[in-house]
């Protein structure tokens, strides 16, 4: 996948950090903080791309990946506050209280293309499943290896590595792929198609797992929304007999 960006060169003091935003905002796409549940709303577009933002977070170590989300289409469903999406490798050592001083220091950025490897994205999400298993025989999961979380200046914090990020686009891209087949959504009904599984942080309540639902819904108005394989535009009605 071809990914159209924008890069930004922010300063703190004598570091330089390296983050990167899609260069169109994904306007049907809104997400919201786990509290333990949260919601990953999409349509197919923005599904899809976040997908490559996650492959492309899962290489980029030392690039923190920003997703402006709180800007587009406000949902019609769904409860809790309505955040942004940072994805930071556990090895950069951010601290989300930093976070709101580089946001204001961003500035205009440089535009930026890369392009995703679905096939070393998928490979790389078959290595975190494998150790996942093995993992589960053994009861001791390696925390580093999953996706932990927090919400801090109205952005949901993803902090995780190589492997579970090409997971987690693998997830998102076979929600793309299969959401707009799903029964009823072209009537504007979302639909469930995934959960990421999030670590809980420490403290929490022990309730409900933490996690973050992830859902199609085509945007209205629904008139516009074709299945895969359907024509493009609906045949014209015949013309009534003179």
């Amino acid at each position: 996948m071809r990914l159209r960006l924008r890069e930004f060169r922010p300063r703190t003091g004598p570091h330089e950090h390296r983050v990167v935003q899609p260069r169109q905002p994904l306007r049907h796409t809104s997400l919201r903080a786990p509290e333990p549940i949260g919601l990953l709303l999409g349509d197919h577009d923005g599904l899809n791309r976040l997908a490559g933002l996650f492959s492309f977070a899962a290489r980029s170590r030392h690039t923190l990946v920003h997703v402006p989300l709180r800007g587009g289409v406000p949902p019609d469903e769904g409860v809790g506050d309505l955040v942004d999406l940072l994805l930071v490798h556990h090895t950069y050592g951010l601290r989300p209280s930093t976070w709101p001083a580089l946001r204001r220091s961003l500035g205009p950025g440089v535009p930026l293309s890369a392009r995703t490897d679905e096939a070393r994205t998928a490979r790389d999400a078959a290595a975190w499943r494998a150790r996942q298993r093995w993992s589960g025989r053994q009861e001791r999961p390696d925390r580093r290896d999953e996706l932990r979380h927090t919400t801090h200046a109205r952005t949901l914090f993803l902090f995780g590595g190589r492997d579970v990020f090409a997971e987690t686009a693998t997830c998102l891209a076979h929600a793309a792929g299969w959401g707009p087949r799903q029964k009823d959504v072209a009537k504007g009904y979302m639909r469930l198609m995934t959960a990421l599984p999030l670590v809980e942080p420490p403290g929490g309540g022990g309730g409900h797992p933490d996690e973050v639902m992830v859902c199609f819904k085509a945007y209205p108005p629904y008139a516009h929304f074709r299945r895969p394989g359907e024509p493009a535009s609906r045949p014209r009605r015949p013309a009534a007999a003179p």
